[in-house]
């Protein structure tokens, strides 16, 4: 099963306004095999202090257990080389393919970190429009050296970067 490269998303919400939006855009980027929602939880803190959660997944069990095999395999190899990858591929794949992604102990910490009448969603986006993207340019011989990504507040910081230069600068 090829793997798009993974994002970790966090992200706030004061006052939600939990309409079905987000949920129906997510849909229409797994439609199109854009994205794929490795897994998602939401703390929802209500005004009176109570707390729900939500927890969801794209992956069928077997891609869990894929998925869960893949980045153990990964984690072990650079903790203890090809021995340690298949350990981890094994201890992955029964992790994930049990269920045990973002655990509701996981998200604990949300629970006292966000104010009440408000809520955040961490959440694992594969990109899978990557994928072939990747393979093109591995197969015309090219390789990683470096990604990041670009928010429109970097580019903010840009340009208040660029007017100090500007203002520094004698008429």
């Amino acid at each position: 099963m090829p793997i798009g490269p993974v994002q970790i998303l966090v992200v706030g919400f004061e006052e939600p306004r939990f309409g079905g939006q987000i949920l129906k855009e997510l849909e229409r980027l797994k439609e199109h095999d854009i994205v794929r929602l490795v897994d998602v939880a939401v703390v929802h803190k209500h005004e009176d202090g109570t707390v729900e959660r939500l927890q969801h997944s794209d992956l069928t069990t077997e891609e869990a257990e894929q998925f869960g095999a893949y980045v153990g395999a990964l984690i072990g190899l650079g903790a203890a080389g090809e021995e340690g990858a298949e350990v981890g591929a094994e201890l992955g794949a029964e992790a994930l393919g049990s269920g045990k992604g973002l655990q509701e102990s996981d998200s604990w910490f949300v629970d006292d970190a966000i104010p009440p009448n408000s809520a955040a969603a961490i959440a694992l986006l594969e990109h899978r429009w990557a994928i072939p993207l990747r393979e093109a340019i591995q197969d015309a011989g090219g390789f990683h050296l470096a990604d990041g990504w670009v928010h429109p507040l970097d580019l903010v910081q840009v340009g208040l970067m660029l007017r100090e230069e500007l203002e520094e600068v004698p008429a």
